[in-house]
């Protein structure tokens, strides 16, 4: 069978605060890099965007898209030296931002939407084309409620689905703590069980979610959501079979014996990232829930109420002490990119250049004494990435939320 790897939530150069230099050529070299063998394309419903798709990529055939000319992509990576092996695939994918009035309250939910051909594509986006201006960002910010988006999706081909996106981030996702809900049928209604798949999001990980049972029938996905070619890989997805659209939806709806997801990696733990902790950024503040509570909810720099953060929020709905794995879950490996080693060793912040040029002055050293290309792997910047010394590691027992019962 064959074992690949895929990222599948990217965005062009059309959405906020992304890397101008993000084209489809682009993004090819850089996912060849990372050894990255499936991309979503991003942000299909934005008119230049997809126009753009239209003009440098085909179909495979099997649901997936290739450069029509794939010669000198080295050109778009010039701090690389040397050919760049592998050939990346795309898979039709977009993300929506979905900002509604909801129970009271406004909802904020992010959703990735996937679509086997671009026929789909141009009937979802007439539809969406209604609601709001699909040009005026690459991941567009619509009134549309969850349900009726899901049902637009399904409505335009019998395997098109939808993925909450980096489901506990607070202000945009499904579960966050300021516009979120308190269970998929809440959020979704009566399309509940057509969600089959979700994005863990860089502030959790797997485990984290095994201490909810809502989430035992979810196959979950971790993507690196990225806004740059460099950080495409920092979290991606192994499968193991057919490398074809239906394959990965198969895979994830859990149905028949063909592709299967194997596994996940991430390059960080949770606990770095930005939403993890409680807190507020622009103070430098950042609090266990445990503080949080003993603080009344209060910064202790501006005075005004923190943002729950990631681990809070799943304490807050988890009905387990500790985390059980669903049977038939992928394990995950959290790694360390190579250039983070580098930067922090020389005491240099990671998105210095000190950092990238001890990278790459490292990786010519090992070519040049190996006598042969880098080894590819995917990460936050380099070709090289190092095991974080655990894999699949049971967390400690998880702390009870302070402020709440587990559910019985």
């Amino acid at each position: 069978m064959e074992r690949f790897t895929a990222d599948l939530h990217i965005h062009s150069r059309f959405s906020r605060a992304t890397s101008k230099k993000l084209t489809i050529r682009n993004l090819a070299a850089w996912g060849r890099l990372k050894g990255l063998k499936v991309l979503g394309t991003g942000d299909f419903t934005h008119p230049e965007w997809l126009a753009e798709i239209e003009d440098q990529l085909k179909e495979n055939g099997k649901g997936f898209f290739t450069l029509r000319d794939p010669s000198g992509l080295e050109k778009e990576i010039p701090t690389f030296e040397g050919e760049i092996p592998g050939r990346t695939q795309f898979m039709l994918q977009t993300e929506i931002s979905s900002i509604y009035k909801r129970g009271g309250k406004v909802r904020k939910v992010h959703n990735l939407v996937y679509m086997p051909d671009l026929d789909s594509v141009k009937r979802f986006n007439e539809k969406l084309g209604q609601v709001g201006n699909l040009a005026s960002d690459g991941r567009p910010i619509l009134g549309l409620d969850s349900r009726d988006l899901i049902d637009m999706v399904l409505d335009c081909h019998p395997q098109a689905f939808l993925v909450p996106a980096h489901i506990w981030t607070p202000w945009f996702s499904l579960f966050g703590s300021k516009s979120g809900f308190d269970s998929i049928k809440e959020c979704y209604g009566d399309y509940a069980g057509e969600i089959f798949a979700m994005e863990t999001g860089l502030s959790s990980d797997p485990e984290m979610n095994w201490t909810w049972s809502e989430l035992d029938r979810i196959k979950l996905i971790s993507n690196s959501d990225a806004h740059s070619g460099e950080k495409l890989g920092r979290e991606a997805n192994l499968f193991r079979g057919e490398m074809s659209y239906e394959g990965i939806y198969r895979a994830l709806l859990g149905r028949g014996t063909g592709t299967q997801i194997s596994g996940h990696h991430r390059v960080r733990s949770p606990k770095r990232a930005r939403y993890h902790m409680d807190g507020h950024r622009k103070c430098g503040v950042s609090m266990d829930p445990h503080e949080t509570l003993a603080r009344g909810g209060i910064c202790p720099v501006c005075g005004k109420p923190v943002t729950e953060g990631v681990y809070n929020r799943i304490l807050t709905l988890a009905d387990r002490q500790e985390p059980v794995k669903p049977q038939g879950a992928p394990d995950f490996t959290s790694m360390i990119p190579l250039k983070e080693i580098l930067s922090e060793s020389g005491g240099h912040r990671t998105k210095q250049q000190e950092g990238q040029r001890a990278l790459h002055a490292a990786d010519t050293g090992i070519r040049q004494r190996a006598g042969r290309a880098p080894a590819r792997a995917c990460g936050g910047s380099g070709q090289i990435l190092l095991p974080s010394g655990r894999r699949n590691r049971p967390h400690a027992r998880r702390q009870r939320h302070p402020q709440a019962r587990i559910r019985r």
